[in-house]
């Protein structure tokens, strides 16, 4: 449920988390008849869809990997935003939105261990808001398909999607993006944390829960400048930014970790200082051990 009511059982912990890449396994987009040209922005599992070279089908649904490079570069060289480009990209799927769907729950896998989390944070009050610069429909169905109606109950704060001007969205080139908000990402994730840290802070007397976010992205970053402790996926440079930025975070494999580090900040074996120092040197470790193989 959105602020406030999230707020009205007093939970002891909320928990934000990015979906692709975080939630789902990056490695199911590169299942045996997906190519390169399938993962077009990892911030959105319809990408896979853009371009299928393969036997599986042979016809191209978007417009394939030269412009989709072309369209990565211009956003990290600031030529253009990722609004633009991803509705770009968007653009040129034709495909009947439910066959999208359909395919991406054919083929995208969760983390195994995110389902046992989910469970855990049902028995303890512990709200799950998911944050993502996809779409709420697709996110919906993944969950749905994959964990089960429980997952109904899921907050998704992300982008929407639309009917075409005299089209519908079963028809081929019939549906359309409608993004969050007017940001230059088409969601920006902060906007959505901001209201529970200002609540707070104008009731400082009020109990106040653990804020934790889980991502796997420099797209997570804005959203975890808001919380109290970031769970930041092993290998990825979110790790480098944060240490960079001074951001308090632990490092994470798969949901399984973060349901054992969670748990122990939920029932007072460990506070977010401990957990925090843990993780840097856990992530220093790590660096050197890559050093070491080189």
């Amino acid at each position: 449920m959105p602020y406030p009511e999230t707020l009205e059982a007093n939970p002891k912990i909320i928990f934000f988390t990015d979906f692709d890449g975080t939630i789902t396994l990056k490695d199911s987009m590169a299942v045996h008849h997906f190519t390169d040209e399938q993962r077009l922005v990892g911030n959105a599992s319809l990408s896979l869809l853009l371009a299928r070279p393969d036997g599986l089908q042979t016809d191209n649904l978007g417009f394939g990997e030269k412009l989709r490079k072309q369209g990565n570069a211009d956003t990290l060289n600031g030529l253009i935003t990722f609004r633009d480009s991803f509705w770009e990209m968007m653009e040129s799927v034709k495909t009947p939105f439910p066959e999208c769907i359909k395919l991406l729950c054919d083929n995208i896998k969760l983390d195994p261990y995110f389902k046992d989390f989910y469970h855990w944070s049902r028995e303890n009050k512990v709200p799950v808001i998911v944050l993502s610069s996809g779409m709420t429909p697709i996110i919906r169905s993944l969950l749905i398909h994959l964990v089960g109606p429980e997952a109904n109950d899921i907050e998704i704060v992300s982008n929407d999607v639309v009917d075409k001007p005299g089209k519908t969205k079963d028809q081929k080139d019939g549906w359309q993006l409608k993004y969050h908000d007017d940001s230059g990402f088409g969601h920006d994730k902060s906007l959505t944390i901001r209201p529970y840290a200002k609540h707070f802070a104008d009731r400082p007397n009020d109990p106040r829960p653990t804020m934790l976010y889980a991502g796997d992205g420099v797209s997570d970053l804005s959203a975890a400048r808001e919380t109290d402790l970031l769970f930041a996926k092993k290998g990825h440079d979110l790790i480098t930014y944060c240490e960079r930025e001074a951001i308090p975070f632990t490092v994470f494999e798969d949901w399984r970790s973060i349901l054992a580090t969670t748990k122990d900040i939920f029932e007072g074996r460990k506070n977010l200082k401990q957990v925090a120092e843990e993780g840097a040197e856990e992530a220093q470790k790590d660096k050197r051990e890559v050093e070491t193989a080189r």
